[in-house]
């Protein structure tokens, strides 16, 4: 039996990156995925393809997250589409680095935007459909960064220290209609966005973890894989850092 056999999940930003990585482990283990995209239409219609290959139902939507309207729209169309919903992982993000002298009000409101406000709007669409099944598990991706902070990015930092607070209290006021609400915190991922990187840069980032490497996109999908599956039906309001010991 696959963990997921039967369950429909979304997953907001799945076009690529640590997305893409748990919309493939979900659907392998025989979840239906219906995913968010903004831009990315071709990555979005291989990904739906990849899915559909592997048995389940899988669509994607270009939505916005940020937009309250919008998640509300995307909510109402998966379960148009799909009948219903038993997991939502929030994982729409995007960095504008600087430091706080040079960090203009936009550069700090649109990381707040796409990487907080999008976890409230969607958390608030399926709020509803979660209490009338008294079921459900919200993964909402961190960071470690927004356990411990880190220079030049103080708007990305905030908007994933604000993830973890929202996830806390939402495990504190959904609880008891069983609805579960977790946060993973990952590391060094190496990704598309990381592949544009120096390779100094890269070596110096692996060497500073225990496990000397940096992870992939499938270690993050194997823990939001736990938690969003019934084998961590005691579990919620907690992080788990995925970052090779480097918060240890």
């Amino acid at each position: 039996m696959k963990l997921l056999e039967g369950k429909v999940a979304i997953v907001t930003g799945a076009s690529r990156g640590i997305g893409k990585g748990i919309a493939e482990v979900f659907a392998k283990q025989g979840a239906n995925v219906a995913f968010t995209y903004s831009s990315s239409v071709e990555s979005a219609q291989a990904l739906e393809a990849e899915l559909n290959g592997l048995g389940v139902k899988a669509k994607g939507y270009q939505s916005n997250a940020a937009d309250f309207n919008e998640a509300q729209t995307f909510v109402d169309a998966v379960l148009a589409d799909f009948g219903t919903v038993d997991i939502l992982i929030n994982n729409a993000g995007i960095t504008k680095d600087n430091l706080l002298m040079r960090m203009s009000e936009a550069d700090f409101d649109q990381v707040i935007d796409v990487n907080l406000k999008s976890v409230f709007n969607m958390t608030k669409a399926i709020q509803k459909t979660f209490l009338k099944q008294r079921s459900g598990s919200i993964v909402n991706i961190s960071s470690v960064v927004g356990v411990s902070g880190n220079a030049g990015q103080t708007n990305y930092a905030a908007s994933k220290a604000g993830a973890i607070g929202f996830t806390k209290s939402v495990a504190l006021e959904l609880g008891s209609r069983n609805i579960r609400c977790n946060a993973i915190a990952p590391g060094f991922i190496e990704t598309e966005m990381t592949a544009k990187l120096p390779e100094d840069v890269v070596k110096g980032w692996r060497d500073g973890i225990p496990l000397k490497r940096g992870g992939t996109t499938e270690d993050v999908a194997n823990a939001c894989l736990f938690l969003a599956s019934d084998m961590s039906a005691y579990v919620t309001g907690q992080v788990l850092n995925v970052c090779g010991g480097m918060l240890t």
